[in-house]
């Protein structure tokens, strides 16, 4: 969603929790996308509308529910686990907020005006070739002619980007599940729930029987993933690190700040480490040139590392002492990895 409208975002995620008025009123909407996606995704099945294999082999990490569920943290996950495999893995992104329409390499030297700030966060923390581009496929083939020993490519996002074929389909979902489970506008979902894909990953701290067969297809593979950080770095030197636990006994003024796509996620681990603070919740892919920070009553300000790439470019605030970065990373079963190392190498894992 848009930075530019943060009460329409904050009205609409409370409306498509449930089947309220607003919900109703837009359903009819809602059938129209929903027919008009059925439609796009038929005209590329029959081939009318094109879609482009690149030589290796394509796994997508994408979502239904609009906004944040987790993404970037499985996407490094994966990263990672497929290097551990022996594979060497590449990532394509659109790259939320890039000026550039033509693939553009992400770099030590590239600004999340220039590239965005998840494949910023992806490259400095996944270690891997990043690219982004608006047309994925051409990113794929811009980032195999730069880094020919790729083996691999990770599409962050793009799960409705057709126009790429891909090898392997993993749709995430946190704890809010489906919603009320109508598609857009009249509910959060870009696709119906039962979508086909090869793997379900839930991000939630405890996997619910109920929530599971709300959100995957019948006999699907599912998988829960749990984000968990423990220390806080500062942000004007990320080497200078004191554990959540110290934190929450030092009897500081703590603000919590998170411009992602579900920034109660962030709290909510926040405060299950023992913290206690106020919430700033921002809106996606904040910008922060408003000066959030600037009257805060604050000691500690903890954020996020999506926004930590951001303010780390910022003139006023990236020696701000204030601002300390938490890292969190994705924890999720090893099986996974090798379902998609198998899948991969072309090989069955039944």
């Amino acid at each position: 969603m848009s930075q530019h409208s943060p009460q329409l975002e904050s009205t609409l995620t409370r409306a498509w929790l449930k089947r309220g008025p607003l919900a109703c009123a837009l359903w009819p909407v809602s059938l129209l996308f929903g027919g008009l996606s059925s439609l796009r995704r038929g005209l590329y099945r029959a081939g009318i509308l094109k879609s482009a294999r690149l030589p290796v082999r394509v796994v997508v990490v994408g979502n239904i529910f609009i906004g944040g569920t987790g993404k970037t943290p499985l996407t490094i996950w994966l990263v990672q686990a497929l290097r551990a495999a022996g594979m060497r893995p590449g990532v394509i992104s659109r790259g939320h907020g890039s000026v550039d329409r033509l693939p553009r390499p992400v770099t030590a030297a590239s600004t999340p005006q220039q590239v965005g700030d998840e494949p910023l966060l992806i490259f400095q923390r996944g270690a891997c070739p990043v690219m982004v581009g608006r047309d994925r496929a051409a990113a794929g083939r811009a980032l195999l002619a730069s880094h020919p020993e790729v083996d691999v490519l990770v599409t962050d996002d793009g799960l409705q980007h057709y126009a790429l074929q891909r090898d392997v389909e993993i749709v995430l979902f946190d704890g809010r599940g489906v919603g009320n489970g109508w598609l857009l506008p009249a509910g959060p979902l870009r696709e119906p729930p039962r979508r086909r894909r090869d793997v379900t990953v839930i991000n939630t701290p405890h996997l619910e029987s109920a929530l599971a067969a709300t959100v995957a297809p019948q006999g699907g593979l599912v998988v829960p993933m749990q984000l968990a950080g423990s220390v806080a770095e500062r942000l004007a030197d990320r080497t200078e690190r004191k554990p959540l636990a110290e934190l929450a006994n030092a009897g500081q003024r703590i603000v919590a700040a998170a411009g992602i796509g579900n920034p109660q996620r962030f709290f909510t681990m926040l405060r299950q480490a023992g913290l206690s603070f106020a919430e700033l919740p921002l809106p996606d892919h904040h910008d922060f040139l408003d000066q959030p920070f600037a009257g805060l009553d604050a000691e500690l300000i903890l954020i996020t590392e999506k926004d930590a790439v951001k303010c780390a470019q910022i003139e006023y605030l990236k020696d701000d002492p204030r601002l300390w970065v938490v890292p969190v990373s994705a924890h999720i079963d090893n099986a996974l990895a090798q379902q998609i190392v198998e899948k991969c190498r072309g090989r069955s894992t039944a």
